[in-house]
């Protein structure tokens, strides 16, 4: 490949229509760097990076491919685990602009997508028509239909749905010359006709229909192919290029170049859209067995029982990933079914038109598995129960990626797959080999259909563990030679596998996928050296080698995650983040407002660990603090990563972290420093709260005033009240009440300076419960200077309120704070903040410092609040949630809070973050995302309540998006219960 000047791509520019990224500017390198990863363990530079908006923007890039002699790597959601889409090519990513449903046909169950449409999110399409494609991976909340088809990705259903390639009807594809043109089924009387139609001869179209009729109509080859590929019974095929499936069509008559496409992981041609068949919706009830065994080998001879009994799904969690979710945020509450310690869960679904057929079904499972001593434990989990205990099977890749040190899982035989009859055997006899090497593994995911997702642990900054990852490959390969099986299931041949396949498939057949590519693309234009010619499977890996790199000095302790290069590699690259409005969840609210992959959560945790590794090899990248800054900017700090992603990569404290280390280098911007001081700006402020209004309660005046700090001119500002909280508390006439509970209240600054009312009706509230309410000594929280990313002030704050509170705070004299963003500070950043004197006190604070809902909830289930002090009247509250709230709690408390009036009810808006995120939503550069985001789910949703519905949301921030957003007042839980009090 040539090397292409920045002159030659000014000259792409001015033809293309998308993105286009390509020169050493901060915003253009950053984003080459993030684009240098996938899910896998390689890493290389691309040239440029390129997101193109229309079908004329790819041809335009085809034809600058061959004029200039590089090669085009399609990429969708870049969750890869064999590095297909990682080269020193162009990064052609269709999954922004390439995301349309363009036809349903419910009659005939097809439908017509383009490549960028996310899986589970044209299933939520298809919904209405009772229809939806079938293969699932484990990604397919993220993961799109062209990495579908690139990859023939099939998932937890396979043995009931098959592949993506079993679903393919028709391919519209653009080729190597940059013609169009359409594939699918044809018998083989229409298929030599099209191949002597002169109107294509001469073309690339003609070239690959003839060439390709030649390769598969030959007898010898035929019966070649059939002897190399896995036996018919390894249903999980994707090694190479898939002659055997255009075999088996032609001795029916028929010739599909789909099924070629479908796994040949874009280097064959460029797919703009694709026509999917499409099955029925699962019946009413669906049904997962949870087969408790006492070892792997018992769950795995417990499948072959499973199978015989026609399961929709098989799947399989060792103990090993089971054990990550114990002290995760989010999977420890999805371990409720567990019963005991097992060795192994083997998930065995079944469906029914009722849940006593399923039981039937399950009953009949359960009592041979009983008779073979095979399990301990049979729960059987429907609905939402069986969903929990599924998210715990798919988020495998990511859980394992807690492990501690530098010896980490790695994708390297995780995509073996035998026949099911062989499963036990061949797992038995890999087992030995890893114990051999002395390493240990991860078993899990399709047993039904004999693939387990085995991943050694290996470090990969070692020599030996360098060559230890070759030669477990080269060892495994034998043994699934020796089984007849395929090397590569479905997660493709891409850079790890692909310099084996002469040795799976033998020369011949390797000489004919050769053959292949040069039929359909002689140039290499598509991602080249992938399947064929591929380089050695130990290049390019993004971990540095032998190497004792030091780590730096950090503000926060980074010892729990053994340090901030350590914690942005536990990102796994598994795409979790790259979520979207239909998904849910919070994690991360601007690439749902984006799409743009630079404003992913994988993004920044790549950019930071490239940024901390030295680039003194040719594997890696120099990232300097411009373009980790660039790639920071959209991170809005919602935590959400902390809990949702598996890893719990988090963001947040890594790049204030990162922000404080800047400031030290380049100095701090005034409205930094403004934001981060905003007490003291409320202090002063406070003063004079006439004047403070006067200019930003008139429009004319706010407007200057935000242009001269940098706030967009359409964002208003909170007012200030007459006295602040604490003048107000220290002022007031305390309630003669007869309380034999004492509370103490956080007085966070933003209660104390512009939500006074809120405060004042937390003090009465708690009165009127029996509460006797104390505001004890203490600073602000600090939130403003963690936003900001000034550390070392936060730190002090951190301290001075833990040596203050340190012997107040106790289970029976808890913290209660207001605002979600100011008191859960002591339940997460204060523990890594405080020295290491404190860190115990700071713990004990932590677990009694509570939201205010949380509160009301405990003393619920005390039994020691009641509900008679309340209204009888009927109410619907529509709530909107924290960020941190649901990363660090749950809205569960919330919930049961305003449920304390008997007849009102409260239904979650199902909304991530509102887009405010402090001062963020304020900034003019970011307004606009802000409002973006905000009107992904919140803002229409509050526009269609009808008046009477009270809108709820805890934080300071979210209810003043939603004033500005939609006109609406949203009420703190603390409102709306001091309403609802009957006196």
């Amino acid at each position: 490949m040539s090397l292409v000047s920045p002159f030659q791509f000014n000259g792409l520019r001015s033809r293309f229509h998308g993105e286009l990224y390509y020169d050493n500017s901060t915003l253009h390198a950053a984003q080459k760097s993030i684009y240098a990863t996938d899910a896998s363990v390689y890493q290389e530079m691309p040239l440029a990076v390129a997101l193109p908006r229309t079908s004329a923007d790819i041809k335009t890039l085809i034809e600058f491919a061959r004029s200039n002699k590089v090669t085009l790597i399609p990429r969708a959601a870049g969750t890869s685990l064999a590095g297909q889409v990682v080269g020193s090519g162009i990064v052609v990513d269709i999954s922004k602009h390439f995301n349309k449903i363009l036809e349903v046909n419910a009659v005939e169950k097809w439908v017509r997508v383009q490549p960028g449409v996310i899986r589970d999110d044209l299933n939520k399409h298809l919904a209405q028509y009772g229809l939806l494609f079938g293969p699932e991976t484990s990604t397919a909340s993220r993961a799109m239909i062209g990495g579908m088809i690139g990859n023939n990705s099939c998932g937890l259903h396979s043995i009931t749905w098959g592949t993506t390639r079993d679903h393919l009807l028709e391919v519209t594809a653009l080729l190597s010359d940059g013609s169009e043109t359409v594939f699918n089924n044809q018998n083989i009387g229409e298929y030599t006709n099209k191949v002597s139609e002169k109107q294509i001869k001469g073309q690339r179209e003609q070239a690959v229909l003839a060439g390709m009729f030649g390769l598969i109509s030959n007898p010898v080859d035929q019966e070649l192919i059939k002897k190399q590929f896995p036996k018919p019974s390894v249903t999980r095929r994707n090694s190479g290029y898939a002659l055997d499936a255009l075999v088996s069509n032609f001795e029916k008559g028929e010739i599909n170049l789909c099924n070629l496409i479908a796994g040949s992981e874009g280097t064959l041609c460029f797919v703009t859209e694709a026509k999917l068949a499409l099955v029925d919706v699962p019946p009413a009830s669906v049904g997962v067995i949870c087969v408790h065994a006492n070892s792997l080998a018992e769950s795995l001879l417990a499948n072959q029982v499973a199978m015989q009994y026609h399961p929709k799904a098989s799947e399989l969690v060792d103990r090993y990933i089971m054990d990550f979710t114990k002290n995760h945020t989010i999977y420890s509450q999805n371990r409720f079914f567990m019963q005991g310690d097992p060795a192994a869960l083997l998930m065995v679904e079944f469906w029914g038109d009722s849940d006593a057929e399923v039981e039937a079904q399950a009953a009949a499972l359960i009592f041979e598995l009983r008779s073979k001593n095979l399990g301990y434990a049979y729960p059987l989990l429907f609905g939402s129960d069986a969903t929990k205990a599924w998210d715990i099977r798919k988020a495998g890749l990511g859980l394992i990626r807690n492990l501690p040190g530098d010896t980490q899982p790695v994708n390297l035989i995780e995509d073996c797959a035998v026949a099911v009859e062989d499963l036990p055997a061949y797992i038995e006899e890999l087992a030995a080999l890893l114990k051999s090497y002395g390493l240990h593994a991860s078993y899990y995911a399709h047993a039904g259909a004999g693939e387990l997702h085995v991943e050694p642990m290996i470090n990969l900054k070692t020599s030996e563990g360098k060559q230890q990852f070759r030669d477990v490959l080269a060892d495994t390969a034998k043994l699934v030679k020796k089984y007849n099986g395929a090397l590569s299931g479905e997660h493709g041949d891409g850079r790890l596998r692909g310099e084996f396949i002469p040795f799976m498939m033998g020369e011949e057949v390797y000489e004919m996928f050769r053959q292949v590519k040069r039929i359909w693309d002689p140039e290499s234009i598509f991602n080249a050296n992938k399947i064929v010619d591929t380089p050695p499977m130990n290049e390019f890996l993004r971990y540095q080698q032998d190497k004792n790199q030091p780590e730096i000095q950090t503000i926060f302790d980074f010892s729990r995650q053994e340090g901030m290069l350590r914690l942005a590699e536990k990102c796994s690259g598994s795409g979790d983040c790259r979520k979207t409005e239909l998904t849910g969840g919070t994690m991360c609210p601007s690439y749902m407002a984006t799409r743009r992959e630079r404003d992913t959560t994988r993004a920044r945790a790549n950019i930071l660990r490239q940024y901390l590794t030295p680039a003194n090899k040719k594997e890696h990248i120099g990232v300097n603090q411009e373009m980790v800054k660039e790639v920071l900017d959209l991170c809005l700090s919602c935590k959400g990563c902390k809990s949702e992603c598996p890893s719990s990569v988090d963001i947040g404290k890594m790049k204030a972290e990162f922000t404080q280390q800047y400031y030290e280098t380049h100095g701090i911007p005034l409205r930094s420093k403004l934001i981060a001081n905003f007490s003291k700006q409320m202090k002063l402020a406070s003063i004079a709260p006439w004047a403070f209004n006067g200019v930003f309660g008139n429009p004319f005046l706010r407007k200057i005033a935000n242009k001269i700090v940098g706030f967009h001119p359409d964002r208003t500002m909170p007012m200030l009240r007459s006295q602040t909280l604490k003048q107000w508390w220290e002022n007031r006439k305390k309630s003669a009440i007869n309380a034999s509970k004492q509370v103490y209240l956080f007085c966070d600054e933003f209660t104390n300076y512009n939500d006074v009312e809120v405060g004042k009706k937390a003090v009465e509230l708690l009165e009127a419960l029996g509460y006797e309410v104390i505001i004890p000594e203490h600073r602000e929280s600090g939130r403003s200077y963690l936003s900001k990313g000034f550390v070392k002030e936060a730190q002090k704050l951190a301290i001075k309120n833990v040596s203050l509170l340190k012997d107040k705070i106790t289970y029976n004299m808890p913290l209660i704070g207001i605002e979600p963003s100011a008191i859960l500070s002591f339940r997460d950043e204060y523990i890594d903040l405080v020295p290491e004197n404190l860190r115990d006190d700071a713990q004990r604070i932590s677990e009694n410092a509570l939201l205010f809902e949380e509160f009301i909830a405990r003393e619920i289930d005390e039994k020691r609040i009641n509900k008679t002090v309340f209204t009888q009247k009927k109410q619907l509250i529509k709530l909107h949630g924290h960020c941190h709230q649901k990363a660090l709690s749950t809205l569960t408390a919330s919930k049961k809070a305003l449920s304390l009036p008997e007849n009102y009810q409260v239904q979650l808006i199902p909304s991530g973050c509102c887009g405010m995120a402090g001062s963020f939503g304020y900034e003019v550069e970011h307004y606009d995302v802000s409002m973006q985001i905000g009107e992904l789910v919140l803002f229409p949703t509050i526009r269609q309540q009808p008046e009477e519905v009270i809108i709820g949301a805890s934080g300071t921030s979210c209810r003043h998006q939603i004033k500005d957003g939609t006109g609406r007042k949203a009420l703190h839980p603390v409102e709306i219960l001091w309403n609802a009090l009957a006196q």
